[in-house]
């Protein structure tokens, strides 16, 4: 598989030419890979309108997801925004409000979607198994909902940031038997098209998914793709990546993507398929020493750390002393992130590290009940009002304004809209959130 984006750009840098165009570095700077940085010269082509190596690159993409495949530079953020937009186009052209049914787990980045493209929202809400993080939306839950709400679109996250896995193909024979288009977020899961069993949602039956490539496949932060299996949708992919991204997209970050190409077209698969074995092995082992796991997802271990008497983030704290530096802790969870970059002795020490801290008796204290807070306004309305900063422990009886929560996990607690209440109150004091942005009072 060819490398035209690379290719391009190692030819121009090696030319040495006098740059009298962007970026101001012209080629030289700091960090070392300046010179690989470049702006949409002649030849270099252009994201979106790409009809150059950027289109030819994107179609080597397409064939290895065997879908039509897209770039983003700005990460799956930019990728959701376009997803919810098609979703609302496509509504509108049959002459529907837009309605999206979405799995409460959603990121933060959903909510942002929803409220510049004018979106109402349901929320799909389960048994969540003591995290806010997780939401394990069923083919029923998906059911039910189509017959209440008549939604035109169904958004859900899968793998979720605890490294739980939808059952996408019988949740989109209910999408599909209802005419209804099915989003998955599947931002951690690039991968997952490349084990034995293909588990990638496209492949599933989804009709438009996010994946942040730069997540479990070896590219730059901000590498992602927007999958389309609708030819319709399809056409206005573009358009819709347009409206969301930066006239000045990144050609390292493309250049990321465009390697990662090759990469996955030269043994990747089989380098994945030994890398999971390598893993299931690990978490047997943990098992075996009275860790218990949560999730799924082949390439991701989550401790449920208080069954082993520690918080996730006491334990996040000994693997950081170890030299590990872990991909999110709470009080309840650590989520370790792992692809066949990492190497056989890294997995071994990784091993002896938890295995090493001993057991103790097991911690009680669980997340707050939370029940889904009375809604006040839609997502719109209430991210454009007028709003303040005020402290959690005050916020009580308030509308939320904005789902300011970090990243990672970027996943609000109460939404935008929704009034503050006392189970969300002790939710924002169990996970540390002080502060909150709610809509001002007159």
């Amino acid at each position: 598989m060819n490398t035209p984006i690379c290719d391009f750009v190692n030819e121009y840098a090696k030319k040495h030419s006098v740059r009298l165009h962007m970026p101001g570095h012209k080629g030289l700077g700091f960090l070392g890979f300046e010179e690989k940085d470049i702006t949409e010269i002649g030849g270099a082509d252009s994201l979106y309108e790409a009809c150059g190596i950027i289109k030819e690159s994107e179609k080597n993409a397409s064939f290895l997801f065997g879908c039509d495949t897209f770039y983003s530079t700005e990460g799956s953020s930019q990728c959701i925004r376009a997803m919810i937009y098609l979703a609302s186009m496509h509504a509108k052209q049959q002459g529907k409000k837009p309605l999206i049914a979405a799995g409460r787990n959603a990121h933060k980045t959903f909510l942002s979607a929803a409220a510049l493209c004018d979106v109402d929202v349901v929320w799909l809400h389960s048994e969540n198994g003591g995290s806010y993080l997780k939401c394990n939306v069923t083919a029923e839950d998906i059911k039910k909902s189509v017959s209440l709400n008549s939604p035109t679109a169904i958004y859900i996250t899968s793998p979720d940031y605890l490294g739980n896995v939808l059952d996408i193909k019988a949740i989109s024979a209910v999408c599909k038997k209802h005419g209804v288009l099915l989003l998955v977020d599947n931002a951690h899961g690039a991968y997952l098209k490349f084990l034995k069993d293909s588990l990638h949602p496209i492949d599933l039956g989804a009709d438009i998914c996010c994946d942040s490539a730069h997540k479990t496949l070896p590219v730059l932060t901000g590498g992602a793709y927007l999958h389309i299996s609708n030819d319709t949708l399809s056409k206005q992919a573009k358009t819709a990546l347009a409206l969301f991204g930066s006239t000045s997209p990144s050609y390292l970050i493309m250049q990321s993507l465009d390697a990662a190409n090759k990469y996955i077209a030269d043994g990747y698969k089989e380098k994945l398929d030994c890398f999971c074995l390598k893993v299931q092995s690990l978490k047997n082992k943990l098992i075996q020493n009275g860790f218990t796991l949560c999730g799924n997802e082949p390439t991701k271990i989550t401790l449920n750390a208080k069954p082993y008497g520690y918080c996730g983030t006491e334990i996040a704290d000994i693997l950081e002393k170890e030299n590990f530096v872990c991909e999110f802790a709470d009080k309840d969870f650590i989520v370790c992130m792992l692809t066949p970059e990492n190497r056989d002795s890294e997995l071994a020490a990784l091993e002896k590290a938890l295995i090493s801290i001993p057991k103790k008796q097991s911690i009680a204290d669980n997340p707050p009940a939370f029940a889904l807070p009375e809604k006040v306004m839609n997502i719109r309305e209430a991210v454009f009002s007028p709003s303040e900063i005020i402290r959690a422990s005050e916020s009580e009886g308030r509308i939320l304004a904005a789902a300011t929560v970090a990243c990672p996990p970027a996943v609000p607690i109460v939404v935008c809209g929704e009034k503050i209440d006392k189970s969300a109150v002790k939710c924002f004091e169990y996970y540390g959130i002080e502060y909150v942005t709610v809509i001002k009072e007159r």
